[in-house]
């Protein structure tokens, strides 16, 4: 492994952090190869339920674009924030540690939710984002029968 990996690794991972911060679906994409490992870590029954659409598994790139577009549909974008904690990096792969906070559009309730997020890069672009979050902060916020 190369001294320099995680220099390059991190700032893959900040220019990636700074086009989700700016909200444009198409340029976060342009970020991720053709072909992409994405997961999260819910479980499997509540992925794709109405309430949270935009939490199930993703494998190419117009994938990525459309989650994002998903997620600020079904969120109240003046009222969003993410905090980065921390930037782990080894070799090709990643981890960033945060908190979002979001607030439905369904519902209208704020949620704050911990994050984990797992990037791989090959050749500059995200092959693997693996996202382990708090799911039951989330489905409370959007589920409109709660």
């Amino acid at each position: 492994m190369s001294l320099a990996a995680p220099t390059t690794t991190r700032t893959l991972v900040a220019e990636l952090l700074r086009r989700i911060g700016e909200g444009d679906p198409e340029r976060i994409a342009e970020r991720y190869a053709e072909r992409v490992d994405w997961k999260l870590d819910w479980p499997e029954a509540e992925h794709g339920r109405a309430a949270t659409p935009w939490i199930r598994h993703r494998s190419t790139r117009a994938d990525v674009a459309a989650h994002f577009r998903e997620l600020a549909r079904h969120h109240v974008p003046e009222q969003a924030a993410t905090e980065i904690e921390r930037v782990l990096a080894d070799g090709d792969d990643a981890v960033v540690l945060g908190e979002i906070r979001q607030t439905a559009r369904s519902t209208g309730r704020a949620y704050r939710a911990r994050f984990a997020l797992h990037l791989t890069f090959a050749n500059g672009l995200v092959t693997r984002h693996h996202v382990y979050e708090d799911s039951l902060a989330v489905a409370q916020a959007c589920d409109l029968e709660a």
